[in-house]
């Protein structure tokens, strides 16, 4: 019998949806462009494609007279650029992205050297360090291993980073440079790690799990490689289309994870995928199943 297992929490977070929520009522108005992509996740920006958003990636080609910056965030540089061109900047940043700037502003304030964890390139790290003119970006022990000695080194971290990797970042840190002020403001959010924790557990008593997230969605491809880490069958997809029936045999326990770009929908209908391959059936009576788990008769 095969039995599926949502993790305890999963899917999208509460800045995902006020940024999409924000989008759509603007749109209702008035014309409306997204400055990059809302939220790394195709299925939502094809939908808010079909509602008459555009999305552009440069402000100087926008062509409407809102311009909405993402939930990843943007330096004040990249927002003052917009303002000043005339357009009515609508932010949709994270809250907790916020928090994340504020406090590397703070540090630089006080004198230290910015060292950011995250991944350089991403839309969300870009927006921290835009308006820095000195600073470093680290994701592994070998950019550890490439900094710079100073008197005073202030860490921060993406989001959405794994909080286990950046502890063992700033212990490297902080071992390579004894005599070094290091301070370090714990940034990674709430919903990433709660969603980190809850894929640990579930991939430690499942034979498969599914990783439901866009092919972009730094924090999906994070939950993937977490979830290796304690399960070998573990699989990264984006819809219901990219299921393959020979990844799951009828005895499996199969676990369900999504990043926090993931509609409810997409998880619903990957759901509903593995139960119609299982076979779909009544838990025997006498069985009793925890909240987040649905019992099925495999073929």
């Amino acid at each position: 019998m095969m039995k599926i297992i949502r993790a305890e929490h999963l899917g999208m977070c509460f800045g995902v949806r006020d940024a999409i929520a924000l989008a759509l009522e603007t749109a209702r108005h008035a014309p409306l462009t997204v400055l990059g992509d809302l939220v790394h996740n195709e299925t939502v920006l094809a939908d808010l494609r079909s509602r008459g958003i555009s999305i552009g990636q440069n402000v100087a080609a926008v062509s409407t007279p809102s311009v909405m910056i993402t939930a990843h965030g943007a330096s004040e540089k990249k927002l003052n650029d917009a303002r000043h061109r005339g357009l009515n900047v609508l932010e949709a940043t994270c809250p907790l992205v916020h928090v994340a700037h504020r406090s590397l502003a703070k540090l630089v304030r006080e004198g230290f050297h910015p060292v950011i964890i995250g991944r350089r390139d991403h839309v969300e790290v870009r927006g921290m360090t835009e308006d820095l003119g000195d600073f470093d970006v680290v994701l592994d022990e070998a950019d550890v291993a490439a900094l710079r000695e100073r008197s005073r080194l202030g860490v921060v971290s993406q989001t959405t980073q794994p909080i286990d990797r950046v502890r063992h970042l700033v212990r490297l840190i902080r071992g390579r440079f004894p005599g070094s002020e290091v301070r370090f403001i714990d940034t990674v959010c709430q919903p990433t790690k709660q969603r980190q924790n809850a894929a640990i557990e579930l991939a430690r008593k499942c034979d498969v799990v599914i990783v439901i997230g866009g092919a972009y969605s730094n924090n999906t491809h994070e939950l993937a490689r977490t979830c290796s880490r304690f399960c070998a069958r573990v699989h990264h997809v984006q819809t219901a289309a990219d299921l393959h029936t020979g990844w799951f045999r009828a005895e499996d326990d199969v676990g369900i994870t999504a990043g926090t770009s993931t509609p409810d929908s997409v998880i619903g209908e990957i759901e509903q995928w593995l139960r119609d391959f299982a076979g779909r059936a009544s838990a025997p009576a006498n069985e009793t199943l925890g909240k987040n788990e649905l019992a099925f008769h495999a073929f």
